[in-house]
């Protein structure tokens, strides 16, 4: 699924009604844009390696969050950094990723 994600979007996990995860689900929303950071930071030192790692935890948590589209994009980056991609190629990747965590709600 390599589509274009629209930062005007906002996602909203699948896991909104239940209240047994509510504050799970937005204690790991509120550290969605640290991961971003993060991993952007990995793509401006050309870190191949750590943002395959870092690309790897936020696919196996996002899933685990009820946010599949999270879970989707962050294993097309964590594949492109291991194969080692051309920087513009996966600068798209990192940056859909990247809006996609900062669109993230628990709630509607």
């Amino acid at each position: 699924m390599n589509t274009t994600f629209s930062s005007s979007r906002q996602l909203v996990s699948e896991l909104a009604s239940d209240p047994d995860m509510a504050e799970l689900v937005g204690l790991f929303v509120k550290e969605l844009p640290q991961r971003a950071d993060a991993i952007e930071q990995c793509l401006d030192r050309s870190d191949y390696q750590e943002l395959a790692r870092l690309a790897h935890q936020l696919k196996g948590a996002a899933g685990g969050y009820g946010f599949p589209t999270i879970t989707e994009k962050a294993a097309i980056v964590e594949q492109q950094a291991k194969d080692r991609s051309a920087i513009e190629e996966l600068s798209t990747v990192v940056r859909e990723l990247s809006a996609m965590c900062r669109a993230a709600r628990a709630t509607p």
